[in-house]
């Protein structure tokens, strides 16, 4: 008789302690989400006000991009279960901010170019709270989602890759629009993992967040500029 309710609450306080374990890699996910955007919003100003990457062509600002954006996901999986994960993290999303000016000030040189910023900022909230919003009511497993979202978003990196040289607008709001799509579905993707338990470092958690958040920002953003400059 004392073997099973010795069992069976045993199991019922993992499951307690296990709960409060995801509540709590997901409370400073957010927490930190919020906190990267202060340097992303300090690198894209720094970058705007001295023009840093205004003088650079677009195959050299692709390399930089990519050679730091590489280098920087490289050194937060090594850190993340350290206390140089965050500071890490941070130094990224100012890199990924300073790296975001040149389409901001191409924007800003629009005309109503701050309205168009800040409705493609309103609009990625928007998919941003509509998507964890779906991740804590959906009960299904999502984990099938993961290759095919992985698939398509190589499927787009090699587009924008070759849409550097091609310069073709055409195909530069074709990848746009699937952009906003599969990193959308990251979101809530990387977020139902958070609550599952499949992903249990908040470090690791806010980066595949936020790169879908900055995805879906600049994809917005190029959208609105292209439509807006044809005006």
């Amino acid at each position: 008789m004392n073997q099973p309710v010795q069992a069976t609450f045993t199991g019922y306080a993992g499951e307690v302690t296990s709960a409060e374990q995801r509540d709590r890699v997901l409370r400073n996910t957010y927490w930190l989400l919020a906190l990267s955007m202060v340097p992303t919003v300090l690198g894209a100003w720094i970058g705007v006000s001295t023009g840093l990457m205004r003088g650079m062509g677009a195959g050299m600002s692709a390399i930089i991009f990519l050679g730091g954006a590489f280098g920087l996901m490289f050194a937060i999986e090594k850190t993340k279960n350290s206390a140089a994960g965050v500071p890490v993290l941070l130094g990224f999303t100012f890199f990924m901010g300073l790296m975001l000016s040149r389409m901001i000030g191409a924007v800003l040189g629009q005309a109503n170019g701050a309205g168009l910023i800040m409705t493609a900022f309103a609009g990625t909230g928007l998919i941003f709270f509509g998507m964890a919003t779906l991740s804590s009511v959906i009960k299904r497993d999502l984990s099938s989602m993961g290759k095919f979202l992985f698939i398509g978003m190589i499927m787009i990196f090699v587009a924008a890759i070759a849409n550097i040289f091609l310069q073709s607008s055409a195909l530069m709001i074709t990848i746009s629009v699937l952009a906003i799509g599969i990193f959308s579905a990251f979101i809530l993707y990387d977020l139902k993992r958070v609550k599952d338990g499949e992903e249990t470092n908040y470090i690791s958690a806010t980066l595949g967040v936020y790169l879908s958040l900055y995805n879906v920002f600049q994809s917005l953003l190029a959208i609105l500029g292209f439509g807006n400059s044809s005006d």
